[in-house]
């Protein structure tokens, strides 16, 4: 499917200059994680993949994404899903995911919630499919059950046993690993001091998780290409609940995951795999902090340029929990969310918050 795009720019158009519009969203939750589809109403983006249409949002429609998301609208929980024309005529629909803070390759949870998503809508019908995003082209089969398989991303790890000296808990080792995002695996049973995987805990989790990704960065550990390790992922296999391991997973920004995380369990995987401790095919059931779950296995790719790396399988369920409009009002000093920096100006006013230009396109429908 082709769309005509127009060419948009951000402007420093006053408030008085512009209408009030509105975005059209669905939420769901998947295993307790939310996401908001994004199904009409946002500005038409420039370029020929996703990947320059990704761009293009960065530069700029940027607010777009924080009016979304953050405060008063939507929370740091909240990961949202714009739908775009696929990149291949064979997909079903193009995706690009956002949070609070920024942009997401790949988000599993996600994926799921939009399947839902286009499912409720009647877009998408029991069988199988392909999303493209960003990073590449997902395949995933929406069962009669109502749960979801997403094929997951080519993953693999690319460092093992990598030790980060953190500051106030000492020298912490993890495994560094793709799986649709750049993730720190720290298995919490060997660590030298203890830490529980408890929802009562989730503070202290996030607080050492936090740590950990601060002192990665600052001794310049990185993914492929130096890509930031922006989610940190710890793992237990002492668990009360019915799985194979439980996992805390801080995303970017300070918000944790509810569920298990697709593409942390997705990472998870990888490192299995190449420790020899998970076969091929064989299913792992991956518990989150609030005792949700996905189940997952793999294959291993033995041909072309990604060989050696493994195909994910992650399967779960999501569930509409709300079909709703946002409305962008210029009298509104906080239509385009609150942001610390907004907050630390003092700058509310819709008119300096780089407002979009009243010839944007607030009405066209994304992919069918």
């Amino acid at each position: 499917m082709t769309t005509t795009v127009s060419t948009t720019h951000v402007s420093t158009t006053t408030a008085s200059s512009i209408n009030a519009s509105s975005i059209h969203v669905i939420d769901s939750h998947t295993a307790g994680e939310p996401t908001r589809v994004v199904t009409a109403g946002f500005p038409e983006l420039t370029g020929d993949t996703l990947a320059d249409k990704l761009d293009d949002l960065k530069t700029h429609f940027d607010h777009y994404r924080a009016a979304i998301i953050n405060e008063p609208r939507g929370s740091d929980v909240l990961v949202g899903a714009l739908l775009c024309d696929p990149d291949n005529p064979t997909s079903s629909a193009g995706v690009i995911f956002f949070n609070n803070v920024g942009y997401l390759g790949m988000c599993g949870h996600g994926t799921i919630g939009v399947v839902e998503t286009l499912a409720h809508l009647g877009r998408l019908s029991v069988g199988q499919h392909h999303l493209d995003t960003p990073v590449g082209t997902v395949t995933v089969n929406l069962h009669e059950d109502g749960t979801v398989s997403v094929h997951n991303v080519p993953s693999y790890r690319r460092h093992t046993a990598v030790q980060v000296e953190v500051p106030g808990y000492g020298q912490v080792t993890g495994d560094v690993a793709w799986g649709g995002n750049w993730f720190f695996l720290v298995d919490v049973d060997s660590l030298p001091f203890q830490v529980h995987i408890n929802l009562s805990r989730v503070d202290s989790l996030t607080s050492l998780s936090e740590a950990v990704r601060q002192a990665l960065r600052n001794a310049n550990i990185t993914g492929e290409d130096n890509a930031e390790i922006d989610h940190i992922e710890l793992c237990t296999h002492t668990t009360d609940v019915d799985a194979d391991a439980q996992n805390f997973v801080l995303c970017p920004g300070t918000a944790y995951d509810r569920s298990p995380c697709g593409t942390g369990t997705s990472a998870k995987l990888a490192c299995l795999a190449a420790d020899g401790k998970l076969a091929e095919g064989v299913r792992w059931r991956q518990a989150s902090i609030i005792g949700s779950m996905f189940e997952g296995h793999y294959e291993l790719i033995c041909d072309g340029g990604d060989a050696g790396k493994i195909r994910p399988t992650i399967r779960g369920r999501a569930h509409i929990t709300a079909q709703s409009e946002l409305r962008l009002s210029p009298e509104d000093p906080f239509c385009w969310g609150i942001t610390d920096a907004n907050i630390s100006t003092g700058n509310t006013a819709l008119s300096a918050l780089s407002a979009p230009s009243s010839e944007a396109s607030l009405s066209s429908e994304a992919a069918s």
